[in-house]
């Protein structure tokens, strides 16, 4: 199978990569895309060398599927153009994630809604993707009212100039910031913009976005965004509110029985999740599992998971398996 990677050299691009070939994704051609600049440099995939192309050029290679991680403006210009040849995009800018007439797809959720129509698919954000992977399996069973979650998410969230900033602090070198602030030994409590509401852009998009992937307009969700000084994965603590009462046993063995999850919640040995355990990872881990004594049916629990990973490439190719396994890539 043909696979063209958009943005294949950054980050995510990269990561994809890495995905496609650890999970033995089966691509008989990788079509390496990024802008004009990187156009004629090398990217290695399971050991051969391919030369990065135009996105005119990726078209005309006619890929079966084309992953997408080259940002939001450019998914907007150029993914119904990959579309319109007949190409599947599966797209990890937010481009089309609230678009009406596009899926948001997490595959442990809600892959049975893709058909072999839908020629542009939404990857949703990270920081979404863990807590409803998390979340989703308890909201059948106790049916979720209420979430307030808290982020804790790893600079890598926001590409490789951050990274740089962070371990250029971390030496005493001066460089590129990212952030309009030092993050080394700080936290900064915006990610993405500012909306008229008091909320950053990534608060909304963990708004939105959780209620159309499980499919439930009623759930209501409040979020703070937090950019923090980790490489390695996002962490967030969790507050549930469902409408009906649950056993917090039950609570767990749910948990270990749902795809992608790991339950780590044993406070007697002080383990429980850490970006440090979830790096190069795909699953979500949860822990510090416990009912909030201050309110009925309430709920607090430790998300934790590798956002290039399942945040980001992981599930883009999850996605593309599941086309695959369903006929639905030519």
């Amino acid at each position: 199978m043909k696979v063209a990677v958009v943005g294949a050299t950054g980050l995510v691009g990269t990561k994809m990569l890495q995905v496609l070939a650890e999970r033995n994704f089966p691509v008989t051609e990788l079509v390496p895309v990024a802008s004009e600049r990187s156009v004629g440099k090398e990217v290695e995939f399971k050991g051969t060398k391919y030369k990065v192309v135009s996105m005119t050029d990726a078209i005309a290679a006619k890929p079966a599927v084309a992953i997408f991680s080259a940002g939001g403006s450019t998914s907007l210009e150029w993914a119904p153009k990959f579309a319109e040849a007949g190409i599947t995009v599966i797209d990890n800018s937010s481009a089309w994630r609230m678009d009406p007439t596009k899926k948001l797809v997490v595959p442990e959720i809600n892959a049975d809604a893709l058909t072999a129509e839908d020629k542009i698919i939404a990857n949703p954000n990270c920081s979404t993707i863990q807590m409803v992977v998390a979340l989703n399996p308890l909201h059948k069973k106790y049916v979720i009212k209420r979430i307030v979650v808290s982020t804790y998410q790893s600079v890598t969230g926001t590409g490789v100039k951050a990274v740089d900033q962070l371990m250029n602090e971390r030496k005493g070198v001066e460089g590129d910031m990212a952030y309009k602030y030092p993050i080394d030994l700080n936290v900064i409590p915006q990610i993405d913009v500012f909306l008229d509401n008091g909320y950053t852009k990534e608060e909304m998009k963990m708004v939105k976005e959780t209620c159309k992937i499980m499919r439930d307009d009623s759930i209501r969700v409040t979020a703070t965004t937090v950019r923090i000084p980790v490489v390695g994965g996002h962490s967030e603590s969790v507050n549930v509110e469902f409408e009906h009462d649950f056993d917090v046993e039950e609570i767990k063995a749910i948990l270990r029985d749902s795809p992608g999850v790991i339950v780590q919640d044993d406070p007697a040995n002080q383990q429980y999740p850490m970006p440090l355990w979830a790096h190069e990872k795909d699953e979500v881990f949860v822990g510090r599992i416990r009912r909030d004594e201050t309110q009925a049916n309430t709920l607090n629990m430790w998300i934790v998971s590798d956002n290039l990973r399942k945040g980001a490439a992981t599930n883009a190719v999850q996605i593309a398996e599941y086309l695959l396994s369903k006929n639905m890539l030519l």
